[in-house]
């Protein structure tokens, strides 16, 4: 039998991969490119136990400080923090634990799920937008114009996405949760 650190350790790993090929798929439209890294931040946030979700991101963000070139086109490096969408990546951190409290639990249903999805992106656009105006010193509106409005369409749509794959994998990730190994 598997037992579940090794479940866990295997699912973080696994949207790790996801999370860094998702930052691959980047359309740059200014100092912060629109990218599907996010995607799969939330759908880490639907599908794993709170541990495991926070441990795919957090390996992830150490990956790409370290260097790796998992950020938003294949780039890496410690600097990425400190940049104009530092606050974007360290936001991941509290964005998916806020999904994966707020959708998990015995009650799930698309409701619960929906508002996960909805908090988890105003996290990262809240976090993301504040680091924005912060490091390059822009009026509220020209952050908001930068950081957040080019984005809602896409975000939408990422959300519609996120719950439907949360509805057709979830039972495959519970299976493999609690699913005992045969002698």
């Amino acid at each position: 039998m598997k037992s579940s650190f090794t479940r866990s350790t295997v699912a973080a790993a696994g949207f790790t991969a996801l999370i860094s090929v998702g930052a691959y798929i980047s359309i740059p439209i200014g100092p912060v490119p629109i990218v599907l890294q996010n995607f799969f931040i939330l759908l880490a946030g639907l599908l794993l136990p709170a541990s495991a979700a926070l441990s795919s991101v957090a390996v992830y963000l150490l990956l790409g400080g370290l260097g790796l070139p998992v950020f938003a086109g294949g780039t890496g490096g410690i600097g990425h923090f400190f940049g104009p969408t530092g606050g974007y990546l360290l936001s991941y951190l509290p964005a998916v634990l806020i999904i994966s409290l707020i959708s998990g639990g015995t009650t799930r249903s698309t409701l619960r799920e929906l508002a996960a999805l909805i908090c988890g992106t105003i996290c990262i656009f809240l976090t993301g937008t504040l680091w924005l105006r912060g490091i390059t010193g822009m009026e509220w509106k020209a952050a908001l114009s930068l950081g957040v409005l080019p984005f809602l369409p896409g975000d939408i749509l990422k959300i519609a996405a996120a719950l439907l794959a949360s509805r057709h994998f979830s039972a495959r990730v519970r299976e493999f949760f609690t699913h005992e190994e045969q002698r």
